[in-house]
């Protein structure tokens, strides 16, 4: 089991930058494929990024691509997002997640493969 903690939402201006992190639990990090969601008011969760287990493998949402980069550092159990160019239409609560990978190395992009879920992030982008 994994607890998610995540960090760095805030206000910014459409154009600016934040990085958002993720804070995972226990001791076996590395077997968790991870993911970023966002949920925006009246919308469905979505699909932001993801990560296979060892950090080599991402995959983003096309309204994302070339802004976004999802990293990890195994060690530190940690998982984050850095967010450039933002866009008013970034403006969402973000959700850190994880998933269990029994075996293989690959990343998870479908919301309900994904097991672990954090309390999430407001990330507000004005115009």
């Amino acid at each position: 089991q994994v607890q998610l903690v995540e960090s760095g939402g805030g206000l910014v201006q459409a154009g600016g930058s934040l990085r958002l992190s993720c804070a995972a639990s226990g001791r076996t990090f590395s077997s968790y494929a991870m993911g970023w969601f966002r949920q925006a008011p009246g919308k469905e969760r979505e699909f932001v990024a993801a990560i296979n287990r060892s950090g080599g493998s991402t995959d983003y949402a096309d309204s994302v691509k070339g802004r976004f980069t999802i990293s990890r550092d195994n060690a530190k159990n940690t998982v984050s997002l850095q967010m450039n160019s933002l866009k008013p239409e970034d403006t969402a609560v973000y959700y850190c997640a994880a998933d269990y990978v029994y075996s293989g190395n690959y990343y998870v992009t479908r919301r309900e493969s994904y097991d672990y879920w954090g309390q999430g992030t407001q990330v507000t982008v004005s115009s």
